[in-house]
């Protein structure tokens, strides 16, 4: 095989070692995917381990569909924040089935890959203004925070609606050996993880949950954590008692369920998944780009349609075996940052996700108490996103802090859409700022559509 034929690596100043280090890098950085999204999508009551084959089949084959059609350095898998909207807004609070939520992210592939096909991706992209496209990344964040303290069991409920766990309460009912002490690890976890982000260190978000997951099996073989599933206390260590075996897709393959699909729910649910997989995976390839220096002298990436298409296509793929929306993440930067600037890296990236297939064991025992510091995180590298919106223009910043709120405050990534488009439009057309800023016929067809669905409701 003639990697200098396939890949350019000398046109794009690069090579074969720099290529592999920078693909093993970025496996590393986004390697946590692989416990936290079994987690997630386990809470709508699909099957972990069904969930963690379809996770790493996804990951491995967009990925490497990134490197055949663009020869880019950037991976894809199954993301954060729309994994979260699948399992506790989709399926938890609005009472879909898991099979209609993946029957929606289907969907929205299919026509992800139409636009991708098409130059309407630009007409969208162009209609939606770029505040309220930072408000979503940021609001995103705050809400997987949330989540991420709630399956620790920081954050709990209370007459208040929400409070911090008692640990007082925990001692006195006999509970903290088996739930109170994943708190104390959770939060200890989240300062590790911190330290390790800030010190740059790489593949800091795995190594996070990889430190937070040996304390707390240390905790279980010293006594301080005991096993009782009554409370989800389940052993920490991993079950390698039927061999090293690669969890069964049966449970979740082309498990898609297509009724219900013309209702108007169904189309916010659809366009919810859509919208944020467009803007994240534009605002990624861009962000990613910039900093490896392949934008074009009018600030354009080339072969983005090729790389559209991958995220596209293994969205849809992604969905037939089990998993929320397949998307491009950052930390595709950290394998940038490393020197890696083709295809190359892409492949090393997605032979390793294959590979993980095989150490299901250790990847599903990783409790959720570790994985939280991931989404808790995660959400901080998403809100850095607030620096972006313009505040001092308050028919900009309005409509982005109510889109911000309501995504934690609702319990749902839809709602902060719907409500930051509405209150986009209305507040621009009260103020008489509408025509100055010539908003898109699109935002105003889309302000309709939310208000007819909140009138239905």
């Amino acid at each position: 095989m003639n990697l200098e034929k396939m890949f350019h690596l000398k046109e794009n100043r690069t090579d074969v070692k720099t290529e592999v280090l920078a693909g093993i890098t970025t496996f590393m950085t986004m390697a946590y995917i692989l416990a936290v999204n079994p987690n997630i999508l386990g809470a709508s009551g699909m099957d972990s381990g069904a969930v963690f084959t379809a996770t790493a089949l996804a990951s491995m084959a967009a990925t490497l569909l990134m490197a055949l059609f663009a020869n880019y350095p950037f991976v894809l898998a199954p993301g954060m924040g729309l994994n979260a909207y699948f399992a506790y807004t989709v399926v938890l609070q609005m009472g879909y089935s898991w099979q209609t939520a993946l029957a929606a992210v289907f969907i929205e592939g299919i026509i992800f890959i139409i636009l991708s096909l098409t130059n309407v991706r630009e007409a969208i992209f162009n209609a939606i203004p770029m505040n309220l496209k930072h408000a979503v990344s940021v609001g995103i964040g705050i809400f997987i925070a949330f989540i991420g303290m709630q399956n620790a069991k920081i954050v709990v409920d209370s007459a208040t609606l929400v409070s911090i766990y008692s640990f007082t309460g925990s001692v006195k009912a006999g509970t903290f050996t088996s739930e109170g002490i994943t708190v104390v690890l959770a939060l200890i976890g989240i300062l590790i993880t911190g330290v390790l982000l800030i010190k740059k260190v790489k593949g800091n978000i795995l190594w996070g949950i990889l430190i937070t997951w040996a304390l707390g099996i240390l905790c279980q073989l010293t006594g301080l954590y005991k096993v009782n599933p009554e409370f989800g206390a389940y052993s920490l260590l991993p079950d390698f008692s039927n061999g090293i075996s690669v969890p069964s897709l049966a449970p979740t393959l082309m498990q898609m369920d297509f009724k219900g699909i013309l209702t108007l729910d169904f189309f916010v649910v659809m366009f919810a998944f859509l919208f944020v997989d467009l803007f994240d995976t534009l605002g990624t390839l861009i962000g990613v780009a910039s900093k490896a220096d392949m934008l074009d002298k009018d600030g354009k990436l080339p072969r983005i349609k090729g790389a559209l298409l991958a995220d596209a296509v293994g969205t849809s793929f992604g969905a037939v075996l089990g998993t929320s929306t397949t998307t491009t993440f950052v930390e595709s930067a950290s394998g940038v940052a490393e020197g890696g600037r083709t295809g190359l890296t892409a492949v090393v990236s997605a032979i390793l996700f294959g590979l993980s297939l095989f150490l299901s064991p250790i990847f599903l025992a990783i409790p959720s108490f570790a994985t939280a510091p991931a989404l808790v995180v995660v959400g901080f590298l998403m809100m850095t996103s607030i620096a972006k919106i313009d505040f001092v223009d308050y028919t900009e910043a309005i409509p982005a802090y109510i889109a911000i709120i309501a995504m934690p405050f609702m319990y749902s990534i839809s709602e902060g859409i719907a409500l930051g488009v509405i209150s986009y439009v209305a507040v621009n057309l009260a103020t008489g700022s509408a025509s100055k800023k010539r908003i898109s016929p699109l935002m105003y067809i889309l302000a309709v559509l939310f208000i007819i669905k909140y009138m239905m409701l």
